[in-house]
């Protein structure tokens, strides 16, 4: 059954911070796509705008470069290309100042009939001033829409400072606070595989499923974002949005329909669901680690401590773990893992549904062996959705059990280019669908629930626990769910670790 996507009206894309990495490595090539696609309309605009001094012919320039490197495999389409790179303006502009507003509001009235959405790829320090800009240039239409990237504040309080003054400006429902990881294919495939398939839904629940891990890791430390990242950590960049999303997912009621508020709702009591970790338990429910001197694919890298602009003597984490429970009906006694963090030994963004054995094991394989069935959702990357079941080996001479799974490989089900997850979110919002965007009162529940955890941290004066690079963390996070008599999953070991 085939769906029909809603046709995409005329617009003008503006990004403040057009010229930094997230507009070259991810926006630009994920508007190039659906530029490819046939889906941008012959007068949409795409507008980068940033504080330093730059021609547009320059700005086609740098774009151009961008898409060589960053779009593949295949090679570009000359003839979209000069249709794509025509598209693009800029706008010299000071977000915190008066210099280029004038020019920017000039260059959007040549097209007032236009959807104007305005993409904040900026600190999120600047959210509330460009917003106020936005305003006081009278650059707003009744369907001017703006997008927040994550992370959006660093704690409750400026959370809400910065939805307060964005607030003051655009509607709610113009206000788009992005999280990427919920425009993957695998992520989106949560509410089709539950509720779409009768299958599943019936043992969806602590009947059925025994915990449920999240685990997203990365190889790489923190680059060139030690400034940055020395005041982030793990928990307010990865645990905070993506996991906390990816939990929502797998955690949520089925809403009435997919409308926009529908799913959202859904998601709120999920969060406001959420067993606060107290102080006491922060030792035996939260784990956090950073890494020091190791080896990644083979090479050495150095600690935490010793890369570019990280403070002496840092306690910022990057790594977590994290023991978590939903308190409701569904999910009564069912544990959910989450781990993220950076320095790990594959990256990877992957949900496991672990459900419950059988209640008694007939076959000859001792009781060691049999595993109960389990769900794996890939996110990232090879996107799949394994299910590992048991079968019979075929031979005679006896009843010899295999675990094999049934796969779902994105890659090799669905030829061709497989979208990025901003191109979807990218035209969501021209559409004016926010069904995959975080609401306010998203955000702000998330934050009240891992500022706990932070302040928890904080008040017992320890440092994190240390754990060499290309390594799963530290072996306090293992001991954490060991206590339980479980395993965290690792595809390379094995479907099945201890077998």
């Amino acid at each position: 059954m085939n769906f029909s996507q809603p046709i995409i009206e005329p617009f003008d894309y503006i990004v403040f911070g057009g010229t930094g990495d997230l507009a070259k490595r991810k926006l630009l090539p994920a508007l190039y796509h659906r530029d490819l696609d046939g889906q941008l309309p012959e007068t949409s605009r795409i507008i980068g705008s940033a504080r330093a001094e730059m021609t547009r012919k320059s700005f086609q320039t740098l774009v151009q470069k961008s898409l060589e490197e960053f779009v593949g495999p295949d090679p570009l389409d000359k003839t979209v290309l000069k249709r794509f790179l025509e598209r693009l303006y800029f706008i010299s502009c000071d977000a915190t100042a008066a210099r280029g507003w004038p020019d920017l509001a000039k260059l959007l009235n040549h097209e007032p009939r236009a959807i104007r959405v305005f993409y904040l790829a900026t600190s999120p320090e600047l959210y509330g001033t460009i917003a106020d800009n936005i305003h006081a240039h009278k650059l707003q239409t009744p369907e001017t829409r703006i997008v927040l990237e994550k992370p959006i504040g660093h704690d409750l309080a400026s959370a809400r400072e910065i939805n307060d003054r964005v607030g003051a400006v655009f509607e709610e429902r113009n206000i788009f606070r992005i999280d990427h990881y919920l425009g993957k294919e695998t992520v989106q495939n949560l509410l089709v595989l539950r509720f779409a398939n009768s299958l599943f839904e019936p043992v969806w629940n602590h009947n059925g499923i025994d915990h449920v891990q999240i685990t997203v890791s990365e190889t790489v430390g923190v680059e060139e974002r030690g400034g940055y990242y020395d005041h982030t950590g793990a928990m307010r960049d990865m645990i905070q949005n993506h996991l906390m999303q990816l939990l929502c997912l797998v955690a949520i009621e089925p809403p009435s329909t997919l409308d926009r508020e529908a799913v959202r709702d859904e998601k709120i009591k999920v969060l406001k669901s959420l067993a606060p970790i107290t102080q006491n338990e922060i030792s035996t429910k939260t784990v956090r680690g950073q890494y020091r001197a190791g080896a990644i694919n083979g090479g050495p890298v150095k600690a935490y401590a010793d890369e570019k602009d990280i403070v002496p003597g840092s306690t910022t984490e990057t790594f977590a773990a994290l023991k978590v429970e939903v308190k409701n009906w569904r999910w009564a006694g069912v544990p959910f893992y989450l781990r993220s963090g950076k320095r790990l030994p594959e990256k990877v963004s992957e949900i496991v549904i672990q459900f419950k054995p059988v209640p008694y094991w007939i076959f000859p394989t001792g009781s060691d062996h049999a595993q109960p069935n389990r769900l794996v959702i890939r996110v990232q990357p090879n996107e799949h959705i394994r299910l590992h079941l048991w079968t019979k080996e075929p031979g005679p001479g006896g009843l010899r059990l295999r675990n094999a799974p049934l796969n779902l490989s994105f890659a090799e089900t669905f030829k061709g280019h497989l979208p990025d997850a901003y191109e979807r979110l990218l035209m969501d919002v021209v559409r004016g669908n926010a069904t995959l965007f975080m609401r306010r009162d998203e955000v702000e529940a998330a934050w009240e629930w891992t500022e706990s955890i932070l302040d928890g941290w904080k008040n017992s004066g320890e440092r994190p626990k240390l754990y060499t690079a290309g390594t799963w963390g530290p072996s306090e996070a293992i001991a954490m769910i060991v206590r339980d008599n479980r395993t965290w999953f690792d595809e390379q070991a094995g479907d099945y670790p201890g077998d």
